[in-house]
This record gives C-alpha cells, structure tokens and sequence, in this order.
C-alpha cells in the first residue's frame, strides 16, 4: 500500500463552490482506475472545524505502484496541474491498514508527525501500527491507515467517519469533509500489518 496526497491551498475568500462543482463532476473519473485502493476527495474550510485555511487536499491509498504512476504520469494528475499548477505530491509507504464498521464517508482526520528520534525504529512504528487499529475499532470509523515518508522521517495518520462530532473528536488531526470516496480497489487494501 502507498499513501499520496497533494494540497492545493486556496485565497481565504475562495468560492469553495468552485471546489465542490468541479468534484462533483469530476470525482467519478477514478472510480474504476485500476491500482487505486481509494481516494477521498477532502475539503477544508477556513473557521469549519478548526481550519485555518481554505483547501482541496485529496487523498490516496494506492495498492499498486504501477495504478499511482499510471495516474500521476498518464493523465489523471494532468487535470490539476492544468487547472492549478503543480502541487507537490506527498508520498509514504503503508504500514498498517484496518476496516471499520462505518457505512459512509463524511469526514477525514489526518494527522502528520516526526517519527520520533529516541528509541528503536519499530517501536515507533508499531505505535503507527496499533493506533491505526484502535482508529479503526471506534464507532463511526470506516477505516484508518498509518503510513511512512522515510526521506523527512514523518507518519501519517489517516482515516475516514460517517460523522464528526465537535465535542468528542474521535480521532486527532486536520479534519475534512468528504465530497466524494472513489475506492474501486479498497477491498483489495491489505489488513493489518504491512511488514
């Protein structure tokens, strides 16, 4: 599994209409890409749910590495560079993924975090591992994933809810609304441990 993610931070009185009519027609083009696990069309909006900023952030559970080249090389990304120049893609490789029992996409958490410097490398990433999994259990969660960028030494926390709930977040991080899920491979995502 590979996780990606581009952000595409958008002028603090940016129409996000603009965002939501282009998803809306768009958003099924990846719905049968072949290589994609799946990918959750995010938004953020600035003072929603703690956002400071304006954002088109989607984001990328990939079961094949020849499914993200097909789409960052063979046209697919072609469409937002197009339309908003070039964003820099992130990329982390899978370390854990987990189903829940959640029926709808409607919120994204995502949380970034340095893998910390003292103590062994699996310790730290069998946290990633367990937490991913705890994610996954709470009530309302469809899934969670745990990823790895070894280049900057940072995880990413990622998973989807049928709704968020402004007194008790279920999970911590940057919280996105979910326009559209195209996941034509998401029963293809391997469980669990990575390694």
């Amino acid at each position: 599994m590979h996780a990606l993610q581009y952000e595409l931070t958008l002028p603090a009185g940016y129409d996000m209409g603009i965002i939501r009519d282009r998803v809306a027609r768009r958003g099924h083009l990846l719905d049968d890409w072949d290589g994609l696990g799946l990918k959750a069309y995010l938004v953020r909006e600035r003072g929603l749910r703690g956002s400071p900023v304006n954002q088109y952030a989607p984001f990328y559970l990939w079961n094949t590495v020849d499914g993200m080249n097909a789409f960052l090389w063979g046209g697919g990304f072609q469409g937002v560079t197009d339309d908003f120049g070039r964003p820099s893609a992130r990329q982390w490789t899978g370390l854990a993924y987990q189903e829940g029992n959640g029926s709808h996409a409607r919120f994204a958490v995502r949380r970034r975090q340095p893998v910390p410097d003292d103590g062994p490398l699996a310790d730290a990433v069998q946290e990633a591992v367990d937490e991913a999994g705890r994610s996954a259990a709470r009530d309302g969660a469809l899934l969670a994933a745990a990823a790895v960028d070894t280049s900057r030494w940072e995880l990413v926390h990622f998973s989807l809810w049928e709704r968020w709930e402004q007194d008790a977040p279920k999970a911590d991080g940057d919280v996105f609304e979910v326009l559209h899920l195209s996941a034509p491979g998401r029963d293809r995502l391997p469980r669990g441990r990575q390694w």
